[in-house]
């Protein structure tokens, strides 16, 4: 329940002591909250804040307007009423709420008693169903805007112990992320609303425990000073550690790293009751960013002269730990001294609210380390809110009272909210240390640049002077060289023209010899076309024998389908039994006589082919001859189309070659082929040998168990109901106590001998130990075999066996293993023997005994089976075990969804209309299970 869930950790007797002249008034006597606030502001100096010297170049108040600044200023104040939780509800059973709330119009009435009670109003009030989110949103949600926008802020709850303070701020939310506090969506928040690159995020997690300052992320830190800065007021912890926040799973870790050191204690009021206040301090730093539409800010931004602005701004989240009373909380010993010092610490706290709220002159700060802390939060510049913790029990009239009190007063406090912002020197120092090294690294380059030009010119300039020189008795060595060489150009032209005429006469000659080329390649065309032809029909013989061997090949593969068709035939027929041997036999030899019919018809073929390659060969040779006939022929000839025809002559042959071997390849695959049958058919032959022998032992071996079967059927209990139930069904079927003596029903004589009952109850012991002994000499196995036996009255002894041996622990694992479950759920699948319905029925009954077996039961359609027998049977006693196996199936919880869907509960409220007074029982029974297993489920749940 959502009371037990809160984790509480407060407060009566401070709150009591900040109530030291302060009553409830009446509703008809309760002021305005606007006019209490605005009579209740505390006015300060106009020079105290002239003062003081501010470390930001802009410290401001946000809207000049006195009205709104009070209003922005003020504390808030809301509170939540914790659930009633079953200590409420009985100790409170004879009267009624305390508190009554009416959140539409925010406001709270507290009951003295039936006739008397005080109104309250505060700036929220939340029910006890209100959420954590929507606490959140009303309550921390502005006070972390704020802070994000450059504001100190303070969220704190107070409240009695017990009333869920922790639970409201500290709340961590792990397995449901609707139930986390305060503190883990304040920081998701700004978490999301910062920037890692230019803003950062820290945080300490403190608590205040017996006036000593403990760090909750470094336990070996304890006793931590306070240090108040004396020109700006400013309270700061120097010996605490601060964390840089990553992201949200890291402040997670530390909270719960935190809450693991904090101190808690179980006591009277609060199993675990907070021992100490918790302080989470969230330090954030933002650099102002150049986009604002604000005046002033723009104006503010205009004398800056370029300097970055950063803002700095602190959230606290402050859990108190709840006072205590020592006569409700009984601590003793080490939890009262611990108990004084949260009473002494909230007691000085509740002094600072009176005296804030009373505009005092002075303001009891000093007097202990949490008001010290808080000093900023009430009457300083903090954005604070405020959220009081109450509990409905009017049994806790008075803390509830004195609390509501303290947020009274706590609203009328008036706070001077003051904008944080400072110019970033440090960031401006970095930047500009950072640009005049990059200058100085740049003017030393461009020096050196420099000088490394300056010589690379002058080193130049003696190059370009050494080869201008060079260059100059160069041309005069070039200009004689020249001049030699056209001499001899002239001499070379005079040889390349008679050269050239030779040329010309050559040419003449070879123009005559195209000429004859070209009448010779138009021979060649006339041949080559002849080639093609030939080449042509060959091809064409070739393809039509390849497309008869395919043929050939694919009625052998069809024959072959169906031999192995008749083959899984004549197999499935071999399990019939020894009647079906001969038909067997003769199918066989028919399936010889085929077998060698088509081994003929393969050795034919196969001839055939040998033939049919044989003559291809000679073709093939014959063609060769031609082509390489046609090769000389063509070798003859010079001319390049001539060459290049006979090459694709070449490349067809190349083909034919390669069709020829792909049809050997395809013989020699149907050679393997015929031998892979040859080998089939001898591993058939072994194979239906093997069964024939196997078919003959099984057999002598049925003989031998029905002849074994029939001699112990006079031993076998003839009595049907001896295996109804295992114990506590044995019982109900045998003696169905009618008195308190425990009389059987079956004896109409009201004073039965002892020797007669004594006699009955021997009965069905005497009965198993004799199954037992033939299950040991037969075998459990033989036993469920026979169960699959063609003649009725085997099977149904069989089946009373296994169903007696059912009713004994010790023997339901072995049925399980043998096979017995599967070979009773196929008994009522199949069976329309009455009986045998009846006895199968119960033997599932017996073994749905055990929570193991009921999955497998379930898992094999076990209830599908039984609501199917209910539906085809009238029978009382077969309708008596099939209600008994759905009854005990109801008494496992697990199984009621897949009972459903099988329609094994609607089988069970079928059955009770049968009238038969053994049927309705058990399916009262079933029903009483089926309900019993949904109550513990509901109450588990909630």
């Amino acid at each position: 329940m959502a009371s037990s869930s809160l984790r509480s950790s407060s407060t009566t007797t401070a709150a009591a002591a900040a109530n030291n002249g302060g009553v409830g008034r009446s509703e008809r006597q309760q002021l305005h909250p606007a006019r209490q606030t605005a009579s209740s502001v505390r006015s300060k100096p106009a020079s105290s804040s002239t003062s003081r010297r501010s470390v930001t170049p802009t410290s401001r108040i946000p809207n000049s307007n006195s009205e709104f600044q009070q209003d922005a200023g003020r504390v808030r104040v809301a509170v939540r009423v914790r659930p009633r939780n079953d200590e409420d509800r009985i100790s409170d059973s004879d009267y009624g709420d305390s508190v009554e709330v009416q959140p539409e119009l925010k406001r709270l009435k507290l009951r003295k008693n039936n006739w008397m009670s005080d109104s309250y109003r505060f700036d929220e009030i939340f029910t006890e169903t209100a959420s954590q989110n929507r606490v959140y949103q009303v309550v921390a949600r502005p006070v972390v805007e704020s802070v994000l926008n450059g504001y100190n802020g303070t969220v704190m709850a107070y409240g009695q112990t017990g009333t869920g303070k922790t639970y409201t701020l500290g709340r961590l939310g792990c397995d449901d992320a609707s139930e986390r506090g305060i503190m883990v969506r304040a920081l998701e928040d700004i978490i999301m609303s910062t920037a890692p690159e230019s803003d950062t995020v820290e945080v300490s997690y403190l608590q205040l425990y017996m006036e000593s300052i403990q760090d909750l992320l470094a336990p070996e830190k304890t006793n931590i000073p306070i240090h108040e800065d004396p020109k700006t007021g400013e309270v700061s912890l120097p010996g605490a550690s601060v964390v840089r926040i990553k992201d949200l799973d890291h402040f997670l870790q530390l909270l719960q790293i935190g809450e693991a050191n904090r101190h808690a204690a179980n006591t009277n009021l609060n199993t675990e009751s907070s021992r100490s206040h918790a302080i989470l301090m969230v330090f954030i730093r933002r650099s102002v960013e150049d986009k604002s539409t604000d005046e002033i800010i723009s104006q503010e931004k205009a004398s800056r002269n370029g300097l970055p602005i950063i803002r700095r701004s602190k959230l606290l989240i402050v859990d108190l730990a709840g006072s205590e009373r020592v006569d409700k909380s009984g601590s003793e010993g080490h939890l009262l001294e611990e108990a004084k010092f949260i009473n002494l610490s909230l007691t000085s706290l509740g002094k600072c609210i009176n005296a804030l709220a009373e505009n005092s002159p002075h303001i009891p700060t000093r007097d202990s380390k949490l008001t010290r802390l808080l000093r900023d939060s009430f009457g300083g510049t903090a954005r604070t809110s405020l959220i009081i913790t109450i509990g409905p029990s009017a049994r806790h009239y008075a803390e509830t009272s004195s609390t509501v009190m303290f947020g009274q007063r706590a609203m009328k406090i008036v706070n001077t909210v003051k904008l944080k912002e400072e110019f970033d020197y440090e960031s401006q120092c970095r930047k500009l240390e950072n640009r005049i090294d990059n200058l100085t690294a740049e003017f030393e380059r461009q020096l050196k640049l420099r000088d490394s030009k300056k010589y690379e010119l002058e080193r130049r300039l003696t190059e370009c002077q050494h080869s201008f020189a060079e260059a100059e008795e160069n041309l005069i060595s070039r200009s004689e060289f020249l001049e030699k060489e056209n001499t001899r150009l002239g001499l070379e032209m005079k040889d390349l023209l008679y050269e050239l005429n030779s040329q010309k006469e050559h040419h003449d000659m070879m123009h005559d010899k195209v000429a004859q080329l070209e009448s010779s390649l138009e021979q060649a065309k006339v041949e080559s076309s002849t080639y093609q032809k030939i080449l042509a029909d060959t091809t064409q013989m070739y393809e039509e024998k390849i497309a008869k061997l395919m043929k050939q090949l694919e009625d052998e593969h069809t024959r072959y389908g169906s031999t192995e068709d008749q083959l899984d035939a004549m197999r499935k027929l071999l399990t019939d039994g020894q009647k079906t041997i001969q038909r067997h036999e003769m199918e066989h030899s028919t399936y010889q006589k085929a077998l060698a019919d088509t081994t003929q018809m393969y050795e034919r073929k196969i001839a055939e082919l040998m033939e049919q390659l044989e003559d291809e060969h000679s073709r093939f040779e014959d063609l060769k001859e031609q082509v390489n006939l046609a090769k000389k022929l063509r070798h003859q000839q010079s001319s390049m189309k001539g060459k290049k025809e006979n090459d694709e002559l070449r490349v067809k042959l190349q083909d034919m070659k390669q069709l020829h071997e792909s049809t050997l390849n395809e013989f020699q695959s149907l050679k393997s082929d015929y031998s892979d049958l040859s080998e089939e058919k001898a591993r058939l032959d072994e194979e239906l040998q093997d069964v024939k022998q196997r078919l003959l032992l099984e057999g002598k071996k049925r003989k031998t168990i029905e002849n074994e079967l029939v001699m112990l059927k006079k031993d076998v209990p003839e009595k049907e109901d001896d295996f109804v139930d295992k114990k506590s069904y044995m019982k109900e079927n045998i003696y169905k106590g009618s008195s308190a003596l425990g009389t059987p029903m079956g004896l109409h004589n009201s004073n039965p001998s002892r020797e007669s009952l004594s006699s009955q109850r021997e009965t069905p012991s005497n009965q198993r130990a004799t199954i037992a002994k033939i299950c040991e000499e037969v075998g459990l196995q033989k036993i469920v075999q026979l169960m699959t036996s063609e003649d009725l009255d085997v099977q149904t002894h069989a089946v009373k066996m296994v169903a007696n041996l059912a009713a004994e622990d010790m023997n339901q694992e072995k049925i399980m293993e043998e096979g017995g479950l599967d070979a009773l759920l196929m008994l009522l699948q199949s069976s329309q023997n009455t009986t045998i319905l009846r006895v199968a029925s119960g033997a599932i009954a017996n073994l749905a005994m055990n929570e193991v077996n009921q999955g497998l039961i379930m898992s094999r359609g076990g209830a599908q089976l039984l609501a199917g027998t209910a539906s085809k049977t009238n029978d009382p006693q077969t309708l008596r075990m099939v209600a008994g196996a759905l009854a005990n199936l109801c008494g496992n919880e697990r199984l009621h969804m897949m009972l459903k869907e099988d329609g094994g509960i609607t089988a069970l409220l079928e059955m009770a209309r049968s009238g038969s007074s053994d049927v309705i029982a058990q399916v009262a029974r079933g029903m009483a299970n089926f309900a019993k297993c949904e109550s513990r489920g509901t109450i588990q749940g909630l």
